[in-house]
Formats: structure tokens, sequence, C-alpha cells
């Protein structure tokens, strides 16, 4: 029984993860979600059903347009592979549990941030604030987590957020963060509460410098090189919701030694 469950699972990751790389490549020009059909992006060919299975049609076809034979974007199968995962990871921590289900849609926001923000280096607000607002409204209903906890996490990663992007325009008189940054850290603190939004924080940071400096050393990027924080921060939040409290301890327990 278990082993359906988790085939249900992931089936249900692949087909969100489909529909999730429609949002990423359309929510960014401000196109409608469901119109027109879903098509290449190259010839704009309509694809058909039978072409538009998650993961599997983009085996089946090589990788390529039937019609154009120009090469699908790898981000496709990678986005509908990623969610699978997610997906299945969440149900082995949590069981199918309404917070698993809650947890699902926080985690296809994080990959429609991360995506969106490595590509265009915007964090759609579109996403952002329906998050907060969804988050917020959710604590009202968890027993691991207050509605006034939910927003002190969110005080904690806005704030934390807000409060660099002041210090840097002070000291160098142009933006560093971007407020994006800001927003989408509202909307994981809502949800995450202030103990895994300093997580997801710490871990986000660390992420950002390492890229940063193989950037400069590799690519021969200058410091100036803008870094897209919300693709970091994106699997930070998620490292933090399903292994936090246990990273957490873990630290914690290295003083009581």
């Amino acid at each position: 029984m278990e082993t359906i469950i988790a085939v249900f699972v992931a089936v249900f990751g692949l087909v969100f993860g489909s529909f999730l790389n429609v949002v990423i490549h359309r929510l960014p020009s401000g196109q409608s979600l469901f119109r027109p059909r879903s098509h290449c992006p190259q010839c704009l060919t309509p694809i058909r059903a039978y072409d538009n299975l998650p993961l599997l049609s983009y085996l089946i076809l090589g990788g390529r347009c039937r019609y154009c034979r120009r090469r699908i974007p790898l981000t496709y199968p990678l986005v509908e592979l990623l969610t699978g995962a997610c997906f299945l990871t969440l149900h082995g921590a949590f069981g199918l549990s309404h917070f698993f289900f809650a947890a699902c849609v926080f985690t296809c926001a994080l990959i429609v941030l991360g995506f969106i923000d490595f590509r265009h280096q915007i964090l759609p607000d579109a996403v952002t604030f329906p998050g907060l607002g969804l988050a917020v409204i959710y604590a009202f209903f968890r027993k691991d987590l207050t509605w006034l906890q939910s927003l002190l996490g969110a005080a904690v990663g806005g704030g934390t957020i807000f409060l660099l992007y002041g210090l840097y325009y002070l000291i160098r008189k142009k933006e560093g963060l971007g407020l994006g940054d800001a927003t989408m850290m509202l909307m994981v603190g809502a949800f995450l509460g202030w103990k895994l939004t300093v997580l997801t924080l710490i871990l986000g940071t660390f992420a950002g410098a390492a890229a940063g400096v193989f950037l400069l050393a590799v690519k021969k990027k200058g410091w100036q090189h803008a870094v897209p924080f919300g693709s970091f921060l994106a699997p930070a939040a998620f490292v933090a919701l399903v292994w936090g409290e246990r990273i957490i301890s873990w630290y914690v327990g290295l003083y009581r030694r």
C-alpha cells in the first residue's frame, strides 16, 4: 500500500511540475497561465495531449519538438522531476497529512520563485504575496505554529532582508539585495516560523556566497555581478522545512557535550 501511495504522490508531483513549467515560462511576461494551450516555445505549434505527458514525453521525443525538431529546454523535465522528488520527500517526512498538502503548495511556490529568479532576476509579487496570505491563514489551523508565530517569522525573514537592503544602500548608495528577496522571505517566514527562517537565511547566504566566489574564480565575474539570491533561498527553505528541526537540534547539541 505504501508503494502505491508513493507512486501516486510521485505522479502527482510530476503533473504539478508540468503546470509549474507554464507558470515559470509565462508569469514573468504577464501571459495568461491558461490560454493559449501549451505550445512549443520555438515554433509555437500547439502540443497535443500525448506529447504533453510529464517527463515521459520528453524521453520519448528525445528532448526535441515533434514538429520543428528543435531542442526542448532542459528546465522543463528538470522542473517536473524536481517537483516529483520534492513531493516524495515531503510524503516521507510528513505522511498524507494536511501539513503535507500545505507543504506541497509552499514547495511549488519555492520552485517557481527559484527558477524565475535564476532566469529573470525577479521574484513576482503574484507568488509571494498570495503565499504570505495563505501561510498566515493556514497558521490558524496548525498545532505547531500560531498565527502570531507566523507573523513573527514573516517579520524576521522580511525584516532581515529589508535591514540589509537599507544598510547596503546607505553605505554604497545603490541597491544590493532586491526587495523581491524581502517579500519572498515574508512568505517563507510566515510558513516556517522564526527559527527555521533564520536557518533558511543562513543556508541561503552560504550557498549564495559560495556561488559568488565560484563565478569570481571560474568565470572571472566581478564582485558587482548579480547573484539571484532567491534561487538559493528557495532550496534553503525546503531544506529547513524538511530537515530544519533536526539540523537545529544537532547544532545545539554540539554545545551541550
